[in-house]
């Protein structure tokens, strides 16, 4: 951090809970004290961010819900459209639509998609408020902090028991994140934190349908609104509302199954947007299938074969992450973007995995229908990976002829800050995502503006340009 050894040192009770610490230190947390590089990230998430709630406007899911709210005029824009909304609406709306494709980026520590409950909270109140860019940045690094450190606190048990950490952490990503942008102080975010425990959800079941981006819409929404409740006097639990015997922990993991103090003992050291940082996808399906997409994509960009020259197709990925992924038979675009067959079958004939690919029937489609029953998914064991690398991948492809093609990963390119996606591939996603609904003038508008954020006097000379 930058300048620490002159700032004087922050007082936490002894006796606080993890609501009141997690209050003092966002409370606290300053722009001069984001490193530089903090700052570079966070533009990274917030361009990667805009362009898959741009791309992801015109889904269903998304559209279906803007339909079925009230059509109120508000401040808030929604991305891709002509409409402005009230902030909530348009929170839950960009949430949503930030998330339809699972294009979004993903964060190893979270163990799902960390700027997505954030951002959309934080654009829709920066429409009806006004925010600077360095303020804004300073929010979503905050909420980011909030909701990866609590993570540590319930991992790995509350991701395998079958919660939706996206958006049952990320609902205090979101809550955290607005209150700082609201300039609440430590009470305040504390009581905007016991707020969101309330409204944290999100189950795995409904992986594979309109819901599961629907969490996040949801727990954009709900963080926003703690945030506004608690800056206008609403009560809650800001004391213990994770430790209480019926808090979250407790209710949510269970006892023996998390940890307070490593969220504690973790705050800041790095700040989680540095280390391990922001995933980038390449590819709109789910993060856990990439690292066999990278395998298959290079197999098949090495070795030219065709889909009929292929005998059986061997997969290896993390068991945590196969749970999830093992879907022979995708009976839609979305359930496709989850099954682990389907798309090491498209990276195999097609050479890449694309947008295209989860787009009305294409998930049908014969060739890779007719490649299907021949691909056979399995857990990876200490023999092939390091047990404590979840992100890595094989695929052997055996060929009629007998041939033995094989490749490896131990993370896919982006899934780190140590391996990153380079920028003008970023750029270059951004550009892709965003043309699905504006046209270029605003597109680059929206980029250049991104690209300098941390500068501008008002957030929403991007928000400006994200109307359709």
């Amino acid at each position: 951090m930058q300048d620490t050894e002159h700032k004087p040192a922050i007082v936490i009770a002894a006796d606080a809970g993890l609501a009141q610490f997690l209050g003092v230190r966002v409370a606290n947390l300053a722009y001069a004290d984001l490193p530089a590089d903090a700052v570079r990230w966070a533009r990274v998430g917030v361009l990667d961010t805009v362009g898959v709630t741009l791309a992801g406007a015109i889904e269903p899911c998304a559209t279906i819900l803007s339909q079925a709210l009230s059509s109120a005029h508000g401040p808030s824009v929604v991305f891709g459209t002509a409409e402005k909304r009230h902030p909530l609406d348009a929170a839950l709306i960009n949430g949503t639509a930030s998330h339809a494709l699972d294009f979004d980026d993903c964060n190893n520590t979270l163990g799902g998609h960390p700027s997505v409950p954030i951002l959309p909270a934080l654009f829709a109140l920066a429409d009806e408020a006004g925010a600077s860019g360095a303020d804004f940045v300073t929010a979503y690094v905050a909420g980011f902090e909030v909701e990866t450190k609590l993570a540590m606190s319930v991992h790995f048990h509350h991701y395998t028991k079958g919660w939706h950490p996206t958006s049952t952490l990320g609902v205090f990503g979101a809550a955290a994140a607005c209150a700082k942008l609201m300039g609440l102080d430590a009470s305040g975010i504390a009581t905007a934190l016991a707020l969101a425990a309330s409204g944290s959800s999100g189950i795995k079941a409904n992986f594979g349908t309109m819901t599961k981006p629907m969490h996040v819409g949801r727990c954009a929404r709900e963080g926003l609104l703690a945030a506004r409740l608690a800056r206008a006097g609403f009560t809650a639990n800001g004391k213990d509302v994770f430790e209480h015997p019926q808090g979250f922990f407790e209710v949510y993991n269970g006892r023996g199954n998390y940890d307070p103090m490593r969220t504690r003992e973790a705050w800041s050291d790095p700040l989680d947007i540095l280390e391990p940082g922001i995933a980038i996808k390449q590819y709109p399906c789910c993060g856990s299938t990439h690292p066999a997409v990278d395998c298959a994509i290079d197999i098949a960009q090495t070795h030219r074969i065709a889909a009929d020259e292929i005998a059986t197709v061997e997969v290896w990925i993390h068991a945590r992450r196969l749970q999830h992924t093992n879907r022979p038979h995708p009976l839609s675009g979305l359930d496709a973007k989850f099954s682990l067959q389907y798309v090491v079958s498209r990276a195999l004939i097609d050479g890449f995995v694309a947008l295209e690919h989860f787009e009305g029937d294409a998930f049908r489609d014969p060739r890779v229908a007719k490649l299907l029953p021949r691909v056979q998914v399995a857990a990876y064991d200490d023999r092939q990976f390091d047990p404590t690398n979840h992100f890595a991948g094989e695929v052997v492809v055996t060929t009629r002829d007998g041939r033995r093609l094989k490749a490896r990963v131990d993370q896919p390119l982006g899934r780190t800050s140590a391996n990153p996606l380079p920028h003008d591939r970023l750029r270059k996603k951004f550009e892709l995502c965003a043309a699905r609904v504006l046209g270029q003038g605003a597109i680059a508008a929206a980029g250049d503006a991104i690209e300098r954020i941390e500068t501008l006097a008002d957030v929403r000379e991007i928000t400006r340009h994200l109307g359709a």
